[in-house]
């Protein structure tokens, strides 16, 4: 049986319920919902999307991080908007977060998200070198 490790860093925002920041089980990084927290004040950033999306995307980028992986290890992400009218201004912040790399990826229209947020975003990434 395979050890599970559990993700811990102060570099984004530390879990509000029971969960863990990550879990990496049998060489893959499963990444749990991240909104657009401020790690050092816990509060979430800006009203509009882009400030959010981008908080989302360095909060992932430091549980990445601490697992010891990068952005070109990301495997699947799910995007969860509140407002699917905000899709175009979420794929132009996506596109350049991960440069080049294209992991599988869904979008899915919510109806409300934790703390009033506008985007909420998981992954899935492989732990460098393990494929």
């Amino acid at each position: 049986m395979s050890q599970i490790h559990v993700v811990d860093t102060e570099y984004a925002p530390r879990a509000v319920g029971p969960y863990s920041q990550a879990i990496i089980h049998h060489g893959l990084i499963y990444a749990s919902g991240q909104i657009g927290l401020d790690p050092a004040t816990g509060k979430l950033v800006g009203g509009d999307v882009l400030s959010q999306a981008s908080q989302v995307m360095s909060n992932l980028g430091a549980v990445l991080n601490e697992a010891g992986a990068s952005l070109s290890d990301i495997l699947k992400v799910n995007i969860f908007l509140t407002d699917m009218n905000d899709f175009s201004i979420i794929n132009k912040v996506y596109a350049g977060w991960l440069a080049g790399h294209r992991p599988a990826r869904a979008t899915i229209a919510v109806a409300a998200l934790p703390l009033g947020a506008r985007v909420e975003m998981d992954l899935v990434a492989r732990v460098a070198g393990s494929m």
